[in-house]
């Protein structure tokens, strides 16, 4: 595992990346329209080209091999759904779950945390859907702390997240 920050030459594997770990973590009885529609517009090269040149967000991979197999991003300022959070969040945090076990999540995880530290942020904060138990699980072992509750929107519909927020040594 070899973890370095982003380029815009990642920009077609992050997006694949992110549609293989959103539809299979979100959309487990089946892809309608809705749901196909709202990940092949979200998660596009051209966004995430944007996302990896945008200053204000701090992308790093993971790396075998064979290609990108985990990303996370870091983004400073955002402003949190609760109260109590720093400016801090790790706004995106995909593993293709295949890899899940294997160290590459938990090592993507401390070097965000040491590169928010390294910026003088008090904690980071994250949501994760109220659902995603395998995630609330990670995050709890990791030592996060849950702070709140918000809610993910794709249009008119809302489904519940949790907002966790930890300290910075």
């Amino acid at each position: 595992m070899t973890l370095r920050r982003a380029n815009i030459s990642d920009a077609p594997s992050v997006a694949a990346l992110s549609i293989v770990v959103w539809v299979g973590t979100y959309l487990k009885r089946g892809i309608n329209p809705f749901f196909a529609n709202y990940a092949l517009e979200e998660f596009t090269v051209s966004k995430t080209e944007a996302l990896i040149s945008d200053p204000a967000n701090f992308m790093l991979v993971s790396e075998n091999e064979d290609g990108i197999d985990g990303f996370i991003q870091v983004k400073e300022p955002s402003v949190a759904p609760v109260h109590g959070c720093s400016t801090t969040e790790i706004a995106t945090f995909y593993v293709q779950p295949r890899h899940h076990g294997k160290g590459i999540g938990k090592g993507l995880l401390d070097a965000a945390c040491e590169h928010a530290a390294a910026m003088s942020a008090p904690s980071v904060w994250l949501t994760t859907n109220a659902e995603n138990i395998p995630a609330i699980a990670f995050y709890l072992k990791a030592g996060f702390e849950q702070v709140g509750e918000t809610h993910f929107r794709i249009q008119d519909e809302a489904y519940l997240n949790n907002v966790y927020s930890y300290r910075l040594p």
